[in-house]
């Protein structure tokens, strides 16, 4: 063999050796992914044109589509106790018990209004599908990004505005930057999202599925919609929120120790009660609510908690402590390693046991 054709039958192999070794990455883990995407504005605001399933797919284009297994849908033009749960989520479920895709467990990667969603879906499953005479899914964990769990003060002002309750140009304004400019009615799940809506959907399942949350506190739409949030924010949802605090009062981080730009000090207005089984994670001042599931990769995250057990595996991320300035301009921080390489979605990827 010359060394022409050595080389390139090296190549062919070093190659096909990484493709292999790839694929087997991308299948490696050891429970299913199923998605549960956020709020879909154009869905809202052009009903009859919507798509749901293409809508979903879009959705998760940029990072999780080919990581995930399986994906639930939903319109926002519904409601989440009413048509979502009957005519799009259930029939998912049925799919994936009857094909035993949870078998070894599945772990739920919700974005922004999926956490409520999967909140419902949680506390309903077993006795839907034990009803049915069908097997439960055996979710062991959900991976909430940018969590509307708690709901969002934005649909509370978005639906007094849009029944002509309460209007002014702030309103307005921030309408406009969040929803767009051509909604004109409050539909379907903008109903859910307002804070003591979201908080009264299956509020405390039976099941005692860890929640692990990944909060997103950077700025978007111009810090229009962020005078309107309780808190910090990530420009749709507050910190009450997207922590998974008991209650919907204005907090500064999800840990009482670091801040959520990783700066070690005390956060006196920090999240001290916390929703049943619910854990932050990750936090970062760097993505705001609708880059957190994306692939891009935009600053330094730092930890909440860390090493939370699912399904008797401990899921967390190794840290590494920086030191800027000195004397009295000496601060410390504390960053997940390797987020200045990677985006939030791959670090949160990686951990997903």
């Amino acid at each position: 063999m010359n060394n022409n054709k050595r080389t390139h039958m090296l190549k062919y192999l070093l190659c096909a050796g990484l493709a292999a070794l790839m694929s087997f990455s991308a299948a490696s883990k050891d429970h299913k992914i199923i998605l549960i995407h956020g709020l879909q504005v154009s869905q809202i605001t052009n009903k009859s044109g919507s798509d749901v399933v293409n809508d979903g797919e879009t959705y998760w284009q940029t990072y999780w589509n080919n990581r995930a297994d399986e994906r639930i849908d939903w319109p926002a033009y519904e409601r989440i106790e009413g048509k979502i749960a009957t005519d799009w989520v259930w029939p998912k479920l049925k799919q994936m018990s009857r094909s035993n895709l949870c078998a070894d467990g599945c772990v739920l990667v919700t974005h922004s209004t999926g956490d409520l969603v999967a909140r419902h879906i949680i506390d309903n499953q077993a006795n839907w599908l034990e009803n049915a005479g069908l097997e439960p899914l055996n979710i062991v964990a959900t991976f909430d990004l940018a969590g509307a769990g708690g709901g969002s003060e934005l649909a509370d002002i978005a639906v007094s505005a849009l029944t002509g309750a309460a209007w002014n140009f702030a309103v307005d304004a921030a309408l406009k930057w969040w929803l767009g400019s051509d909604v004109t009615e409050a539909v379907g799940v903008l109903h859910d999202l307002k804070v003591n809506n979201a908080r009264k959907i299956s509020p405390f399942p039976d099941a005692r599925t860890p929640r692990l949350r990944f909060i997103a506190d950077g700025n978007a739409y111009l810090g229009l919609t962020g005078g309107f949030l309780k808190g910090n924010d990530d420009s749709v949802v507050a910190s009450h929120s997207s922590c998974g605090a008991s209650t919907a009062k204005s907090f500064g981080s999800c840990s009482s120790s670091i801040d959520t730009n990783g700066q070690l000090k005390s956060q006196g207005d920090a999240v001290k009660s916390f929703m049943p089984h619910h854990y932050p994670m990750m936090m970062s001042d760097s993505y705001s609510h609708n880059e957190i599931h994306n692939a891009q990769r935009k600053g330094n995250v730092t930890i909440a908690m860390n090493n939370i057990n699912v399904d008797g595996q401990n899921v967390g991320f190794n840290t590494f402590d920086e030191t800027t300035g000195s004397w009295f301009w000496k601060k410390q921080y504390r960053y997940i390693k390797d987020s200045n390489n990677n985006s939030a979605s791959a670090l949160i990827y990686n951990v997903i046991p």
